[in-house]
């Protein structure tokens, strides 16, 4: 009995060790969100101000200046440039196409997926060169992604993803969230090939007040609207 008792005790203490090891494993990647004024992969702070400005310009591009659901995404080439080159755009899209999972994100990827390619666009790529592309990109959009796009993100494998207001955020404005962080979605998918940098909070000032008018009506609309009916809409020119 006392042989089993130290035998059942040193299995604990060595399933404790493991467990512990992956605790702390797991801890360690507790940290995955980057500053956005720390310079990441030698990109400036001020060069990713000016692609999450092109995220918001993105929006009034391909719907207007003051959608209701004003997400938008584009998704740049740092490898080539560390100031970026833009490979294509994409705005939340569910209301004009009834498309529940037609986020910003989603639409920028597929968008990307349709010019890579695109037997007369510039890159031409097969289904597998299209997909391998994605490795030396960064999306870009101008609010964290719900689990559901920031697991899209990690599936694509893009070198990095960057995002403006937060989920917390927009739920203190009164948005309806999903409440799974993107660090979380990091966290659990460390078992994909391509390994990623999470950058948060760029902008926010410029971002933050694009989210604030749809659910207080006393918080001004965005440039180039006004209020119709308690809502923002685009002012005729």
């Amino acid at each position: 009995m006392a042989y089993l008792l130290c035998r059942f005790l040193a299995f604990a203490l060595a399933a404790g060790f493991v467990l512990g090891h992956q605790h702390s494993a797991r801890a360690s990647l507790q940290n995955v969100l980057s500053h956005p004024m720390r310079t990441v992969n030698n990109v400036l702070p001020s060069v990713r101000e000016h692609w999450m400005r092109q995220a918001n310009a993105a929006m009034a591009e391909l719907v207007s200046p003051c959608p209701f659901g004003a997400f938008a995404s584009v998704i740049v080439n740092h490898t080539a440039s560390t100031s970026g080159e833009l490979v294509c755009i994409g705005a939340n899209a569910v209301r004009s196409t009834g498309n529940p999972i037609m986020h910003g994100e989603i639409a920028a990827i597929q968008n990307c997926t349709a010019i890579f390619t695109d037997p007369h666009g510039p890159y031409n790529y097969t289904a597998s060169q299209a997909q391998a592309a994605f490795a030396d990109l960064s999306l870009y959009t101008n609010a964290e992604s719900c689990p559901m796009c920031a697991s899209a993100i990690r599936w694509a494998g893009f070198r990095e993803y960057i995002y403006g207001s937060s989920i917390e955020g927009l739920i203190a404005q009164g948005w309806n969230q999903i409440r799974v962080s993107s660090v979380e979605i990091f966290q659990e998918s460390f078992d994909l090939p391509n390994a990623a940098r999470l950058i948060g909070g760029v902008l926010t000032e410029e971002t933050d007040p694009l989210f604030a008018w749809q659910y207080n009506a006393d918080f001004p609309c965005p440039t180039g609207c006004a209020r119709v009916s308690g809502s923002c809409s685009p002012v005729e020119k």
